[in-house]
């Protein structure tokens, strides 16, 4: 039996990518379709088989993709808060001149966005929420990601090192 595939590593780099694609401002929005979680456990179970001399199971590829989601989820999260913070203002002004320049826009529709645009403060318990439907999503999808990289990158099964193949007269 071969020995387990190292895990951690291709899941810290799958997280890695999936949480900081997740926090860019414009970049995140590849994240609608859940592209940057599953792209980060697929390149976990990419990276896991590239270091791995053996076909990787299926499961060897959901517990990497899982992991990466994980990771990916907290960091997205952690990430995206000081990058909130600085684009706050600079989003409120640009919501500002766009129904400035848009006479045409109701003024219920008008004082809806500007109390969404004011509401934008990061709390603690916009934080708390965020994170744990991060981590859910996270895991699921990246979980999802994983299976599909092993299925696209997963090698031809070998025999074992030490063993010959014995193949009938031709």
């Amino acid at each position: 039996m071969p020995p387990a595939p190292q895990k951690l590593q291709p899941a810290l780099y799958g997280g890695v990518f999936m949480g900081v694609l997740s926090a860019l401002p414009l970049v995140q929005m590849g994240n609608c379709c859940c592209l940057w979680v599953l792209g980060g456990g697929l390149l976990a179970a990419y990276l896991m088989q590239q270091n791995y001399p053996y076909a990787l199971q299926a499961a060897d590829g959901a517990l990497v993709g899982l992991l990466a989601g994980v990771i990916g989820g907290v960091l997205g999260v952690f990430l995206s808060i000081p990058i909130e913070m600085a684009m706050g203002p600079v989003q409120q002004q640009m919501i500002q001149r766009i129904l400035l320049s848009n006479p045409d826009v109701p003024q219920e529709t008008k004082d809806m966005i500007e109390k969404m645009a004011a509401g934008g403060a990061v709390t603690a318990v916009m934080i708390v929420v965020r994170l744990i439907f991060s981590v859910i999503i996270g895991a699921i999808f990246g979980m999802l990601g994983g299976l599909l990289g092993v299925a696209i990158f997963k090698k031809k099964d070998l025999p074992p090192p030490g063993t010959t193949e014995v193949l009938p007269p031709a």
